[in-house]
């Protein structure tokens, strides 16, 4: 019995030592960025003006078996922000963990919809209606490309039970276009979870590109379905300058709501590491409650180091 003990863990050194890491980089990134911003005059929003910086320390790693190890780490305001990690098995997939909710699955494809800054419902308020979120606290992820189909999937235990989704991307099947399927569960509570589906479509020709999403979730409790649709195009008038305009409509299960909805404009200007962006959002019946509308105006000037 030792005998094998020892077998045992001779091969596990070996198998260890034959996918350390032979090369390594490290590199940091920042952003620095002034803005004004505006919500309305029925909202008192204080000093208008504000800054925002980001440092994100990055790197890589080849092992002996031809897979790559990937690392991040993302700081906003000097607060912790974003954490990840991941394994690129070539033609295998690539394989995710962290706390970040763009490396695979569900959350990553929420919102597909071109746009040259913000999305139509975002900023406005802080509750984002019929978005296909999972969150992305200590999520695994993976994620393949074979034939033109692209799988990604993401997986997360939480208290109360586990959150997971999968996506299906066909990007081959018409030259320029784009399409989108997902579906995920995400745990409330231990009698109740809600069920998401979102699917898209995108369309580029020229400096024009399109698209239409179409999100549902599905909760537990009666009469309390959220449908989403959302429609956007954005224009690159030349190499440096993009706008886009959106439309995304929500609606309510609950014969007692008003469908909520949400439209805007956004540009950006792009000089070396210098962008200039402005956005302009308003959204109509927030949460579903006629008469409660509000609007988002921002500038901004942004630097990349």
């Amino acid at each position: 019995m030792n005998n094998l003990k020892k077998l045992g863990l001779t091969a596990l050194a070996g198998s260890l030592v034959a996918s350390t890491a032979v090369a390594g980089s490290l590199d940091v990134t920042g952003t620095a960025k002034v803005k004004y911003q505006s919500k309305g005059p029925e909202r008192v929003t204080g000093n208008p003006w504000s800054d925002a910086t980001t440092i994100t320390f990055s790197g890589s790693g080849d092992l002996d078996n031809g897979m790559t190890i990937g690392y991040g780490y993302t700081m906003a305001n000097a607060i912790f922000s974003s954490s990840k990690l991941s394994l690129d098995m070539g033609d295998t997939g690539v394989v995710s963990f962290g706390n970040v909710s763009h490396q695979a699955g569900i959350s990553k494809y929420s919102d597909k919809m071109p746009t040259a800054g913000e999305q139509v419902w975002d900023d406005v308020d802080t509750a984002d209606e019929g978005v296909t979120d999972l969150g992305a606290d200590n999520t695994l992820g993976y994620e393949i490309t074979m034939s033109g189909i692209t799988a990604s999937a993401s997986y997360a235990r939480t208290g109360l039970g586990t959150d997971n989704s999968i996506v299906l991307i066909a990007n081959d099947l018409v030259d320029g276009a784009s399409f989108g399927i997902g579906s995920g569960t995400n745990t409330i509570s231990a009698t109740s979870e809600d069920d998401m589906m979102t699917v898209w479509a995108t369309y580029t020709t020229g400096p024009i590109t399109m698209g239409a999403q179409f999100s549902e979730i599905d909760k537990t409790a009666a009469n309390s379905d959220v449908d989403r649709e959302h429609v956007a195009i954005s224009f690159a008038v030349n190499e440096n300058l993009s706008v886009s305009y959106g439309i995304s409509n929500v609606a309510y299960e609950a014969t007692t709501k008003t469908d909520e909805e949400s439209s805007g404009f956004s540009a950006s200007y792009t000089m070396g590491s210098m962008t200039l962006g402005a956005v302009a959002n308003k959204t109509d019946s927030l949460l579903g409650t006629a008469g409660t509308d509000r609007e988002f105006t921002e500038v901004s000037l942004a630097f990349a180091f």
